[in-house]
C-alpha cells in the first residue's frame, strides 16, 4: 500500500478540529482534516458561546458572521423548580447596552449568544481551502515511522503525517494512543433539542435555568424564532432501564421538571419522540492531565479528546475553540520560525530531525498552556453539576438560597478568558 505524505493531519471535523485547521490556514499553513462521518457533524443542536468563545471566533475571523444570526443574551435568570420562584438574576452587560442580532455593540463585560452548532461548523468549514476536509475517513490504527506517524484508515489508505492532532471526541483514537483512559461516566444523563417556532417564540433573550430535585433544565433563545432547550438529571437504577424507550423517557422527564413556566413545559411536551434519547454525560478525571501526555512527540489532542466536560458551565465548545487558536499559534511558531544556530545543509534526515524537534517543542508549549485551563474547566463543571443537581434537602436549600448567585457568577468567571490572537511572537 502506498503511503501518502501529509504535513499536518487533524483527526475529527468537529469544533476543535475545524478551529485548529482554520487557525493554521490563517497563519499560512495547510492541514488535512479527517472526518469519519460523511458530512459535517451537528449533534448537540446549540452551543452557548460565552465571552471566551467570541474572542476565539474573532481571532479566527468568523465572529461577526455568526453574530448576525444569533441574539445577544441579556443575562442569566435562575428559578427554583421546587418553589416556582426566581432565585437569581445576573446581567451579562450593563443596563442600556444590550445588543440585538448583528449589532456592532459587542464590547461589554460579557458577550453571550446561543449559536446553532451547524452554522458554526459551516462557518469554519467555508473558510478552509477546498479539499481540506476528507469525509468518510476513519482512523483505525496509528503507527510510528521515524519522525512521522502512519495513520491507517478504514478504507485501506495509509497517511504519513509530520504532525498528528486528535480532535476526535470522547472516544478518541488519538487520546487512546497517548495513553489516556476512556472518559468516566458522571452518573447523569442529558437531553437537548432545538425548536423553530416559525414565528416569534415570545421568550425573553435570557439564559433561563430551572433547578429541581436532581434535575436541571433550561431554555435559551438562538434568534427571534428558535429556542434551544436542555434537561440534565441523575437517574435512579430503575430509571436507567427506561433509557431505550423514548416515550417512557419523555414521560419521566416531564414528571421531573417540577414548577417550570408553561411556555417551557410546552416545548418538552410537543417535542418529537426521536429527540428523547438520553446522552450519558462523561468527563475526564482532572488528575489524568497532571501525569498524562497531552502531547507526545509530534502528537497531541484537543477539544473533547483532551478535556471532555459535563455541560454545567457551558464551556465544552467554547474551550474547544480556545484549543484551536492556541494550538494553531504554537504549531505555526514551530514550523514558520527560522531555526536558530547553524543553518547549513546537513541532508534530508538531519533537516527532518530539526523540524521534528521544533514540532515537539511547539506541541509541548501548547500542552503546558492548556493543561491547567483544562483541569480548571473539568473540575469547575463537575462541581457545578454536583451542586446544581443535588437531591439532598440541605444542599438544595443552600443552592436556592445562598449558592445560586455564586454559581451564576462562577459561570461568567470561567468565561473570562482570552486565548489570544493568531499572531506569531
Amino acid at each position: 500500500m502506498v503511503e501518502v505524505g501529509e504535513e499536518i493531519v487533524i483527526v475529527g471535523g468537529g469544533i476543535a478540529g475545524l478551529a485548529t485547521s482554520l487557525g493554521l490556514h490563517r497563519l499560512g499553513i495547510g492541514s488535512l482534516v479527517l472526518e469519519a462521518s460523511d458530512n459535517l457533524r451537528s449533534a448537540g443542536f446549540g452551543l452557548t458561546a460565552f465571552t471566551n468563545a467570541w474572542k476565539a471566533l474573532d481571532a479566527l475571523g468568523i465572529a461577526d458572521l455568526l453574530r448576525q444570526h444569533h441574539l445577544r443574551l441579556h443575562g442569566n435568570v435562575t428559578n427554583s423548580a421546587i418553589s416556582g420562584l426566581q432565585t437569581s438574576e445576573l446581567p451579562f452587560k450593563a443596563e442600556g447596552k444590550h445588543g440585538g442580532m448583528g449589532t456592532e455593540e459587542h464590547r461589554g463585560d460579557h458577550e453571550v449568544r446561543c449559536v446553532r452548532r451547524n452554522l458554526l461548523l459551516e462557518a469554519l468549514a467555508k473558510e478552509l481551502p477546498s479539499g481540506t476536509i476528507r469525509y468518510s475517513s476513519k482512523v483505525v490504527c496509528i503507527e510510528e515511522s521515524g519522525f512521522f506517524k502512519l495513520l491507517h484508515l478504514a478504507d485501506g489508505t495509509i497517511l504519513k503525517a509530520k504532525v498528528l492532532v486528535g480532535c476526535d471526541g470522547v472516544n478518541s483514537v488519538v487520546a487512546d494512543w497517548l495513553g489516556f483512559k476512556k472518559p468516566a461516566f458522571a452518573g447523569r444523563y442529558a437531553l437537548r433539542g432545538c425548536v423553530d417556532f416559525k414565528c416569534s417564540h415570545g421568550f425573553e433573550p435570557n439564559f433561563m435555568q430551572f433547578f429541581g430535585k436532581g434535575v436541571r433544565s433550561g431554555a435559551i433563545p438562538m434568534d427571534d424564532t428558535t429556542v434551544y432547550w436542555f434537561v440534565t438529571w441523575t437517574p435512579s437504577s430503575h430509571e436507567e432501564e427506561l433509557e431505550q424507550d423514548p416515550a417512557k423517557v419523555k414521560q419521566l422527564v416531564l414528571s421531573k421538571l417540577g414548577k417550570v413556566p408553561d411556555q417551557f413545559r410546552a416545548i418538552i411536551e410537543n417535542y418529537e419522540l426521536d429527540g428523547f434519547k438520553p446522552l450519558p454525560l462523561r468527563y475526564r478525571h482532572p488528575w489524568e492531565l497532571l501525569w498524562g501526555n497531552i502531547s507526545k512527540g509530534n502528537v497531541c489532542v484537543a477539544g473533547d479528546a483532551l478535556h471532555p466536560l459535563t455541560p454545567d458551565i457551558g464551556q465544552g465548545g467554547c474551550s474547544a475553540l480556545e484549543d484551536g487558536v492556541v494550538l494553531a499559534r504554537c504549531l505555526a511558531e514551530a514550523l514558520l520560525k527560522e531555526p536558530t544556530g547553524e543553518t547549513k545543509e546537513k541532508g534530508e534526515e538531519e533537516d527532518q530531525k530539526h523540524e521534528y524537534e521544533r514540532i515537539v517543542m511547539g506541541l509541548r508549549k501548547y500542552a503546558k498552556e492548556r493543561a491547567w485551563r483544562s483541569i480548571e474547566l473539568i473540575s469547575a463543571s463537575y462541581m457545578a453539576g454536583f451542586i446544581q443537581e443535588s437531591h439532598g434537602k440541605m444542599m438544595t436549600f443552600l443552592r436556592d438560597k445562598a449558592l445560586v448567585g455564586f454559581l451564576a457568577g462562577f459561570l461568567l468567571k470561567m468565561a473570562d478568558f482570552d486565548c489570544g490572537k493568531l499572531i506569531i511572537s
